[in-house]
């Protein structure tokens, strides 16, 4: 019997509004590979293509008009990468993908029973998988339920085939899948690659094997020599009853990428954050993320995350929610990093900044639950239809359809996303272009939901444009 501090078995995820999909209950097992050879192989080029589009969801490109501010669509605009008006702005694409473990995809059959058996096949699901990151031709890629062995004999190899430069952590313990972050190498040069590892064995509150990575690239081109953009990519736990334990996976998340953005001046370089947060739109996870602060007093465990309409677990948070001993404030920053900063801050900048951390001394007396963190992040997605509100999902299987991923990202001034503040914290910023458009859960289910015959995860891939803005 499982206690209330451990996952459950499957990655069920219950969402209000969701109802199971009725499918006779077929085992997946190893033995069904050769029923592969009943389906089609992916198309291997673009006559293929179109011959096998029939059950195809269309996905089209949104981009963003910055000086009228509003948002055109324009079916299968194709992103020309080389082709900007002005040589002197640095244009790069960031895509976020869980591809879908074949490990927990066997552990967890029940989610796909509404599967044909030979779609789940991984010799068939990873031709379908190349192909689309083909197709999308990202710069920079983010995978999540990346597994160990395919990594290394197939997805590595055919990706640097591709010009890539492939960065990964595997999860800790015996979880054989993890996190990787891929990049272009003729768009970046890499400074530095920095896993983050959550499970702590001197903490009990830490005792998951979720990780995450943190990259510092620098542009190759069009950018002066001091530019650079910080990539992160995680996978929060799942479990809908721990969300002390999402929260500070999450700070411990933030307070690498602040260690890793801070530049001498005392301010931060762009960041981007993409990954499976195991969390939805608006719940108090996701509004920390985006607002920047959380008064979590009072706050039950179960809700954090969202993913559940009556949450198990009513427990509330502790406050704080991780002790001293894991070194990170309540700012998601290390405390030795924090300290450093301070002591190296002097003259009419220390003064500008006195009546400030006054403010923030007298608030944590006041509020001793609120977290906050410095970066002012935007998402790429807006998560909702806007003409009928109809919610974008980016997972769906035999038991829901909800969005857990997300690409975040640090505005530009002049972006219509940015947050105020945004311009007194970056060193410039990333104006979001444009976007691969989501779908909603009623049009995958016209496809049979996923993973499918074109669509080889449960998860749909993000993808964004950004443009590099620099002071």
């Amino acid at each position: 019997m499982k206690s209330e501090g451990d996952e459950p078995s499957s990655k069920r995820r219950r969402h209000s509004g969701q109802n199971d999909v009725c499918c006779p209950n077929e085992e997946f097992t190893r033995s069904n590979q050769n029923e592969a050879a009943c389906l089609s192989t992916p198309p291997k080029n673009e006559e293929e293509n179109t011959a096998n589009t029939r059950g195809m969801i269309k996905r089209h490109w949104e981009y963003f008009c910055h000086h009228s501010k509003k948002m055109k669509i324009l079916e299968d605009k194709q992103i020309d990468q080389n082709n900007t008006e002005d040589k002197g702005k640095f244009d790069f694409t960031v895509m976020s993908y869980n591809i879908l473990s074949q490990n927990l995809l066997e552990d967890n059959s029940h989610l796909y029973n509404h599967c044909r058996r030979p779609v789940l096949i991984w010799g068939y699901r990873f031709p379908n998988i190349l192909r689309e990151i083909k197709q999308l031709d990202a710069d920079v890629l983010c995978l999540q339920e990346v597994q160990e062995d395919h990594f290394g004999m197939e997805i590595k190899p055919s990706l640097e085939s591709l010009g890539y430069h492939c960065e990964y952590k595997m999860r800790t313990g015996r979880k054989p899948d993890g996190c990787a972050i891929c990049f272009k190498i003729s768009k970046f040069n890499l400074i530095s690659s920095n896993p983050v590892e959550f499970f702590r064995h001197d903490i009990p509150l830490l005792d998951r094997d979720n990780v995450g990575l943190v990259l510092l690239l620098q542009p190759r081109f069009h950018c002066k020599a001091t530019a650079a953009v910080c990539v992160a990519n995680t996978h929060l736990l799942y479990n809908p009853r721990r969300g002390d334990i999402k929260l500070t996976q999450l700070a411990m998340l933030l307070a690498e990428i602040a260690s890793v953005a801070h530049r001498k001046d005392g301010r931060f370089c762009p960041i981007i954050i993409c990954g499976d947060f195991n969390s939805v739109p608006g719940s108090p996870l996701y509004s920390f993320i985006k607002e920047g602060k959380l008064n979590y007093e009072g706050l039950p465990i179960g809700k954090v995350s969202g993913q559940e309409q009556f949450p198990r677990g009513q427990r509330i948070l502790t406050i704080p929610i991780w002790p001293p001993s894991l070194g990170i404030s309540q700012s998601c920053v290390y405390e030795v990093q924090q300290q450093q900063q301070e002591e190296n801050t002097g003259g009419e900048k220390k003064e500008a900044k006195l009546e400030q951390t006054e403010e923030i001394i007298i608030a944590a007396e006041k509020f001793p639950s609120k977290l906050h963190h410095h970066f002012r992040l935007s998402s790429v997605y807006s998560h909702y239809l806007p003409e009928s509100g109809i919610p974008e999902v980016t997972t769906c299987h035999s038991r829901s359809a909800v969005t857990v991923d997300y690409i975040f990202y640090s505005a530009a001034k002049d972006d219509n996303a940015a947050q105020p503040g945004a311009e007194d914290t970056f060193d410039g910023g990333l104006k979001l272009l444009g976007r691969l458009s989501l779908l909603t859960e009623q049009d995958l289910w016209t496809v049979n939901g996923l993973p499918n015959e074109h669509n080889s995860s449960d998860h749909l891939s993000l993808l964004a444009q950004f443009r590099l803005i620099e002071q």
